[in-house]
């Protein structure tokens, strides 16, 4: 559908919403001018839609009282939005919302028309996103319920959970105010009591979970989203220097979303840098290319992978 067809279904939308809208007020919403506004009041009054306007301070457009729009117009676009968010939902929360998913595309596909149906069909071959999981998403699966009755209750939970730098698994109480998932990994965030601060928790680290009694109100000063901006801004990160040999090039070309700056040498070699947040994450790094690449900087990186290297070496030989 053109972009003005679009546009219209949302005006539609914005007056039924809000009646008595001024054309500057429409404009601004729907991107374009004011008197681009008065030309779309034009052509619904054309296709019949009941729109008027007072005159006035306090004037404006409406649609007539009672009108309403169809349900579910949509474009081809938005019907291919809607389907792909519905099997992301899928994919990412398996069988907690796996029925709830299915049972929404089946609804959209018996009420769209025939072009929306076609752009859908294309979209389920042509457009996938699959395995975001890093781990079996199944073993997490009961521990999600837990936790998202946990966030959805204002529940308080009482956990066993091992954290990166520590054998030991520890028992905490978690007072959990969102679950997230990124980089391929699930996070419950929450408020720790053990260290009195917000903490976000690995839930595949977590051994045991145990739904409290107690119930908690969530902060009404707590953005999940600038929590997890700060959390990133805040984090120590080291920088690392390391350069591809010229006949590996082209895989540092190849990964270059990896990269925080890529320089191309004249021997056909490629110097990046990339950042860690520790030195053992970089080692790791370093050491999945062989001898594809050697660490220019820090220092006390290249001793480690060294180490490393020789310890691999010994292991072989052995």
């Amino acid at each position: 559908m053109p972009k003005p067809a679009a546009r219209l279904i949302l005006l539609i939308m914005l007056l039924q919403r809000q009646p008595n809208q001024k054309a500057t007020e429409l404009a601004e919403q729907l991107g374009v001018s004011a008197r681009t506004v008065h030309r779309y009041m034009e052509m619904l009054d054309e296709m019949g839609i009941p729109v008027y306007s007072e005159r006035g301070p306090n004037g404006g457009f409406s649609l007539v009282r009672g009108y309403k729009m169809p349900p579910l117009v949509l474009t081809p676009e938005e019907a291919t939005a809607v389907y792909l968010g519905t099997g992301l939902v899928e994919e990412m929360w398996g069988q907690l919302y796996r029925e709830a998913a299915r049972g929404a595309l089946a609804k959209l596909d018996n009420v769209l028309p025939e072009e929306q149906r076609h752009e859908i069909a294309w979209a389920r071959r042509a457009l996938l996103a699959t395995h975001m999981h890093r781990i079996d998403y199944e073993r997490l699966a009961p521990l999600l319920e837990k936790l998202r009755r946990a966030a959805r209750e204002h529940r308080r939970l009482r956990l066993l959970y091992r954290s990166r730098s520590q054998a030991e698994a520890l028992t905490r109480e978690v007072d959990l105010y969102a679950l997230v998932h990124r980089w391929g990994w699930w996070y419950a965030v929450g408020y720790c009591h053990l260290r009195q601060a917000v903490r976000s928790f690995r839930v595949d680290r977590m051994a045991e979970l145990t739904l409290l009694d107690q119930t908690f109100d969530l902060p009404t000063d707590f953005d999940i989203q600038t929590y997890l901006a700060a959390e990133m801004s805040t984090r120590p990160l080291l920088s690392i220097r390391m350069r591809f040999m010229p006949d590996a090039a082209l895989l540092a070309h190849d990964e270059s979303s990896s990269w925080e700056s890529m320089e191309e040498q004249p021997d056909g070699a490629v110097e990046v840098t990339f950042v860690s947040p520790n030195l053992e994450w970089a080692a790791r790094t370093v050491l999945a290319y062989g001898p594809q690449v050697v660490v220019l900087a820090p220092e006390v990186l290249r001793v480690l992978v060294a180490a490393q290297a020789q310890g691999i070496v010994e292991l072989y030989q052995s």
